[in-house]
């Protein structure tokens, strides 16, 4: 019974998968925001693909998937404002969200595929766009009261 005990226990761990902790990102709208996520590459045969989704990380793959790669390259991108802009060789994976909107806020789920059972290494990040402040854009915008 014990041993039946411990397997069950096990295959529960295993079932979540080794998943490494995430990270709250902040920013404001119309700016370029950086999600971080990296694996380790120490021989070229570490190069593996990966997903990022929004929502957290599913069993497997990615839900609403947003960008993969091959490892090597980006393979598929769903919107252009999403790019991988780190050195992919060594395990950069880093999400940039570029001219970031309101709806980009949620959850991020990065999965790199980790060959074997239940090896892919998971993370979710939160990620919060904020409206950007009183804008200045323009450079005749006084702040100074006018009297009448």
């Amino acid at each position: 019974c014990l041993h039946a005990l411990c397997s069950t226990l096990t295959f529960v761990f295993l079932s979540t998968g080794p998943t490494v902790s995430g990270s709250l990102v902040k920013g404001r709208v119309g700016q370029n925001i950086t999600v971080p996520c990296s694996y380790t590459v120490n021989r070229i045969q570490d190069i593996t693909s990966m997903c990022w989704g929004r929502d957290s990380c599913p069993v497997s793959k990615c839900y609403r998937t947003i960008i993969w790669t091959d490892g090597w390259k980006v393979t598929e991108r769903y919107n252009s404002r999403y790019m991988l802009k780190g050195n992919l060789l060594r395990g950069d994976v880093s999400l940039t969200i570029v001219n970031a909107e309101e709806a980009d806020s949620g959850i991020y789920c990065c999965r790199v595929e980790i060959a074997g059972w239940f090896n892919d290494q998971t993370s979710n990040h939160k990620v919060v766009i904020e409206k950007a402040r009183i804008s200045t854009a323009s450079p005749h915008t006084y702040t100074s009261e006018q009297t009448s």
